[in-house]
């Protein structure tokens, strides 16, 4: 779970992933190669090491996370675990936007005529360019 106690050191992708901050190991490492991930305030390429009390800033998903590393972690563990191994300095998420419902229409009306479909668009706020 941990590493070992002689190598306090992960590489940062592997450790994003253990953590569950991406999904996928390769979703981290393209990150890192993007330069959406900072290790300390450094841009990380995916082998660097990251060790406890390292700063890891992650832009993923629209959203930016910066956590402190407590726990170095080299394989994948549970949720609880894993949130056990960092401290989550992330700003507050975005509030979701309210999406406008989506008109019902009457079984077997069909596709909406073009009128339709524009009167659709400026009901919603949003008109194609």
């Amino acid at each position: 779970m941990a590493a070992h106690e002689g190598n306090p050191t992960a590489r940062v992708d592997s450790w994003i992933w253990a953590v569950r901050l991406t999904k996928t190991r390769s979703q981290a490492a393209s990150a890192c190669r993007a330069g959406h991930v900072r290790v300390n305030g450094d841009r990380a390429k995916p082998a660097q090491p990251v060790k406890a009390g390292d700063e890891v800033r992650l832009f993923h998903a629209g959203r930016e996370r910066i956590v402190e590393v407590k726990q170095v972690l080299t394989k994948r563990v549970g949720a609880p675990v894993a949130a056990e191994a960092y401290v989550d300095n992330s700003p507050p998420p975005p509030p979701r936007e309210h999406v406008a419902l989506a008109g019902v229409r009457d079984r077997g009306a069909g596709r909406p005529t073009k009128r339709e479909r524009r009167e659709l668009d400026q009901l919603r706020g949003t008109r194609p360019s």
